[in-house]
């Protein structure tokens, strides 16, 4: 059955902005959190963002980043480790990818 998140992530309310995607329990630095988002270029910035994608919000201190992932996506990265019922962010770059 397709999850469009890991089972040890949920949607909840963010004191951030809105919605925010939170962990269920502790995660390990450089861990795939996921797809985030898929090339297509008949989207604005040729991208299409999954539910994980559509999700996170932004910090100056994020704990997690954007990179390319398999031919045609983007996937979550953890660049700390992330403790239980902790919000999962990034730090917006308008589509640009850190490589």
């Amino acid at each position: 059955m397709y999850n469009p998140l890991h089972p040890f992530l949920t949607i909840r309310d963010s004191v951030i902005q809105g919605k925010g995607i939170f962990a269920e329990r502790d995660i390990p630095i450089d861990f795939n959190l996921g797809i985030t988002h898929i090339y297509d270029d008949r989207f604005i910035h040729n991208y299409i963002r999954t539910p994980l994608g559509g999700f996170i919000n932004y910090s100056n201190n994020p704990n997690c980043i954007k990179m390319p992932y398999k031919k045609d996506c983007l996937a979550l990265f953890t660049i700390k480790n992330i403790k239980a019922n902790e919000e999962i962010t990034v730090e917006y770059t308008l589509y640009k990818i850190t490589s």
